[in-house]
């Protein structure tokens, strides 16, 4: 097993990124690879993000040398979200039943995580965390849900927070799934930013012939990273992140950093992007 490293980047290194540096840095889009668990760890807020396919057998967590932890979840935390298929994933013995959509909050000190189920994706986002709560499952519509946007612009979507300060406890993880109407194709916009924390964008249940028009960077110093189903964006705190799609989807987001507060975001005009 091996663990890709993407170094944190500051804000006046952007508009010197092309296409291919843009990706590099801030697109993961090799998460799911058969029979095995591929990970990502950013320098943004120490994030790890991985995917496994257990699609001929049992896939068991490990950790990585750069964490210098005995086991994965030593020092961490994780939010899992099954993209797939039906799944179950078993931390240190108790085994929980997944669908799609379906989330499962792994905390500190479980020494064993199994992913198993041949049509199951499971995305997994980990952060440091420095204290330890209960493993906790919650199934599509179980969480506090959210209706926001309109048909009229574009962005009529439901948003399932799961992992919150009113939901599952965390130490610092912060996760949902957004789901956007059929006709839908706006997500987050108006923008914003988190000066406080790093959001990842993992995007699913698109078509495999469609793609995300994923906006990236400071709002008045924006990009563009064309983004495929069960692909993944690191957002840094300084960056927008929004999108628009050829065809609706969902996409599960996660945070970490300085705080927990859902609300906690600084808006942008749309006439004040560039």
């Amino acid at each position: 097993m091996t663990l890709q490293i993407r170094h944190a980047t500051h804000p006046e290194q952007l508009p010197g990124f092309d296409t291919a540096a843009l990706r590099r840095h801030y697109l993961v889009d090799d998460l799911f690879v058969p029979d095995a668990i591929t990970a990502v760890l950013t320098h943004h807020d120490r994030i790890v993000l991985a995917g496994a396919r257990p699609t001929n057998g049992p896939l068991t967590l490990e950790t990585y040398p750069q964490l210098r932890s005995e086991y994965f979840l030593e020092r961490r935390e994780a939010g899992i979200v099954n993209v797939g298929g039906p799944g179950t994933v078993t931390a240190d013995g108790t085994k929980y039943e997944l669908t799609t959509g379906a989330c499962l909050y792994v905390g500190r000190g479980v020494r064993e995580v199994v992913f198993e189920g041949p049509d199951a994706a499971f995305y997994l986002f980990s952060a440091p965390a420095h204290t330890a709560f209960p493993t906790a499952q919650v199934n599509p519509g179980e969480g506090n849900r959210l209706e926001l946007g309109d048909q009229q612009t574009a962005n009529r979507r439901t948003i399932d927070q799961y992992i919150h300060a009113d939901g599952v406890q965390s130490c610092q993880v912060v996760l949902g799934v957004t789901t956007l109407h059929a006709g839908s194709t706006w997500n987050t916009m108006p923008a914003h930013t988190h000066d406080r924390r790093t959001e990842c964008y993992l995007y699913f249940g698109l078509p495999e012939t469609e793609r995300i028009v994923h906006l990236l960077g400071e709002p008045d110093e924006t990009r563009h990273v064309l983004v495929a189903d069960r692909q993944a964006i690191i957002s840094p705190s300084w960056s927008i992140h929004s999108g628009c799609g050829t065809s609706s989807y969902s996409f599960v987001w996660a945070m970490a950093g300085e705080n927990q507060a859902f609300g906690d975001m600084d808006g942008v005009d749309v006439q004040d992007l560039r």
